[in-house]
């Protein structure tokens, strides 16, 4: 085995959404970081649909950029479509979701990247993590080169022993066209981490100069969209169109009469897939009383004619495929570019990792994106950013980055997968936070950029920005608080003339912002107004105001939470021990090893006796020392 010169603080396996994130958080902190992926062509490529953002996938976007992450930025400059989500109904469930160009933003991440400090880039494929004393200390690439490391992020995706299915043929493949990765899902195997299997796909790409868009509807991109990057002074106002069709009968009598060709359904496939995403053909066998099922068209960039024909996933043979796309109103004589596949990939069950993503079972191994058992970029992205953080930090002896579920969505993400594993691909949605009302969108930059520029990510001119923004709207609304309107005859014409329901005693001008209809412009006309020309400090009072009673009650419980979170479990209790919990709930808590009270609230299945059991347990013992810290971290 041939040995590199250099000793790495971070290697980063995979540059997909998760690795760009993790190897540039941890090179902008200072780390020396060297980046593999098996194609440096497919840098940040979009496999699926080549959109960022969406229902809670928005939320997560807000948050990466918050804390100095890359995603929001490139999605900003290659958008070529814009909408915002849920714009009729409360701020805690809108999100912005853009399309982007395909190519462009591949392109535009890769050239971050390259120019990024202290981060290398190499093309490879890494087929062995090597361990000593339950310590990562490098990996091994396809050639027997040994590169040394302090940590390790594996950031594979679909690529971890991935299985490409059409029909009866199936081939090794991470991606279509690209090697799968079979001796690291080996390695990984044989370190005793606990694997599963999942199941994903992506519809076929249908050339844009074949198809009828006539006979489809049109749907225009929103007219003033706001970037997801508090970075982004101005967006490109070139815009393409989405189209909307859907499946006939005959595209299910198709589907039907040939379900024994998916492997779906021939029991060729044993990786399980997404409840909330499925292919065609479970659409047309699992809701066989739905006459049609919706199709969108959208174009992957403004320099290629392949359309994402969203909606029409499957694993069909090609021959069969071809008659299933023309089956759909408008693509009559459509041809396709691309096929639609399924893929099976291995994942490792995320209960095993603590909550800055390390691995319980070796120290300095980190995972981040779909190895953890998620689906989507954002989640990927996301957990590529806190994984990178924490190993840098690990690096720098520096104590670890956690945000808890009343911090952010990332925070939901993280617990729910290290508390409650998975048993199918998990996705953010907003019904999974249960704070949402105050983990918004809109109030991202305001909730998180302070931990974003304490680890260096975020520049001080943007974080003195946001602090001067926060307290404009704190003195916003100190001083609406501070002035009160009268049932005057006078106040009342002008409460009729702005369309307020009249006053029976007197009222903040707070609390007449409470009342629907009433924006904080509308207080112009009464006195001591005084107007605010930035736009997001307005939204911040009004919404602060329209939904006061419903933030404070959210907070209140946030608090009790971290109370909660304050109990920490010493990470060599015995639950075996403990009396008054049953074998099932032993073996979970040993499985788990929640961090604190709070997380052990929230595996399945545990009671307030149960926990009450514990915290006895707790008080009896004596706490033990500090776990020593792994010689690879700290050797010169």
């Amino acid at each position: 085995m041939n040995h590199a010169h250099n000793i790495y603080d971070v290697i980063v396996v995979g540059a997909g959404h998760a690795g760009c994130e993790a190897a540039l958080a941890a090179s902008r902190m200072g780390c020396n970081v060297l980046l593999f992926n098996i194609s440096l062509d497919a840098m940040a490529v979009m496999p699926c649909n080549p959109a960022i953002g969406g229902l809670a996938k928005g939320q997560l976007v807000k948050e990466i950029d918050a804390l100095g992450g890359e995603m929001g930025r490139i999605a900003d400059l290659t958008a070529n479509h814009f909408r915002r989500l849920n714009a009729s109904k409360g701020p805690a469930v809108q999100s912005t979701r853009v399309q982007c160009d395909k190519q462009q933003y591949r392109l535009a991440m890769k050239s971050v990247l390259e120019k990024q400090e202290r981060l290398h880039i190499r093309q490879g494929l890494v087929e062995e993590l090597i361990v000593e004393n339950n310590c990562v200390t490098g990996v091994v690439d396809q050639t027997g080169f040994f590169y040394a490391a302090r940590t390790v992020v594996i950031t594979t995706g679909t690529f971890l022993n991935g299985l490409i299915h059409m029909g009866k043929s199936h081939f090794p493949s991470g991606r279509a066209g690209e090697a799968a990765s079979l001796g690291l899902a080996h390695s990984l195997k044989s370190l005793g981490l606990e694997t599963g299997r999942l199941k994903t796909g992506t519809p076929p790409r249908l050339k844009a100069s074949t198809i009828d868009f006539s006979q489809m509807t049109r749907q225009d991109s929103d007219p003033d969209p706001e970037p997801f990057s508090f970075t982004t002074k101005e967006l490109s106002h070139k815009r393409l169109f989405s189209y909307f069709t859907a499946t006939t009968e005959k595209t299910h009598r198709l589907i039907r009469d040939n379900i024994a060709l998916s492997p779906l359904y021939s029991g060729e496939i044993q990786g399980i897939g997404a409840r909330y995403c499925p292919s065609l053909e479970d659409k047309v066998i699992r809701f066989s009383h739905r006459q049609s099922h919706p199709v969108v068209l959208e174009h992957e960039g403004f320099d290629t004619q392949e359309v994402y024909a969203k909606g029409l996933g499957n694993s069909l043979p090609p021959e069969l495929q071809e008659k299933i796309v023309r089956s759909v109103p408008g693509l009559e004589e459509a041809e396709i570019m691309r096929l639609a596949y399924a893929i099976e990939y291995d994942f490792i069950q995320p209960t095993q990792l603590r909550q800055t993503l390390e691995t319980k079972r070796i120290q300095g191994l980190y995972l981040a994106g779909q190895i953890n058992g998620t689906s989507g970029y954002e989640e990927a992205a996301a957990q590529g950013l806190w994984a990178g953080i924490n190993a840098a930090l690990a690096v720098q002896s520096r104590p670890p980055f956690i945000l808890d579920r009343g911090d952010a969505y990332m925070g939901v993400m993280i617990d729910d997968l290290i508390v409650r594993g998975i048993d199918e691909p998990y996705r953010m949605f907003t019904s999974r936070a249960e704070y949402r009302l105050i983990l918004r969108e809109d109030n991202a930059c305001i909730r998180l950029m302070k931990h974003g520029f304490a680890l260096g990510l975020v520049d001080q001119y943007h974080y003195e920005m946001t602090e001067e923004r926060i307290a404009r709207i704190q003195g916003g609304i100190q001083r609406l608080s501070s002035h009160k309107i009268h049932p005057s005859e006078e106040n009342m014409k002008t409460l009729a003339a702005l369309g307020v329901p009249a006053i029976k005693n007197p009222i903040t001008h707070f609390q007449l912002l409470r009342r629907e209809g009433m924006k904080y412009d509308g207080l112009h006309v009464f006195p001591d107004w005084e107007d605010i020309a930035d736009p997001l400090v307005k939204r911040q009072i009004e919404i602060e105001a329209k939904y006061e009673g419903y933030i404070e009650r959210q907070r209140d419980t946030v608090r009790r939470m971290k109370e909660l979170e304050s109990h920490k479990i010493p990470p060599d209790m015995d639950y075996e021990s403990v009396q008054g919990l049953s074998n099932e709930l032993k073996g979970k808590l040993s499985r788990v090893e929640p961090a604190t009270i709070g997380q052990a609230e929230r595996i399945p299945g545990m009671t307030q006796a149960a926990i009450l059991a514990l915290l006895v347990a707790m008080k009896k013992r004596e706490t033990k020392g500090a776990t020593a810290i792994c010689p690879a971290l700290t050797e010169e």
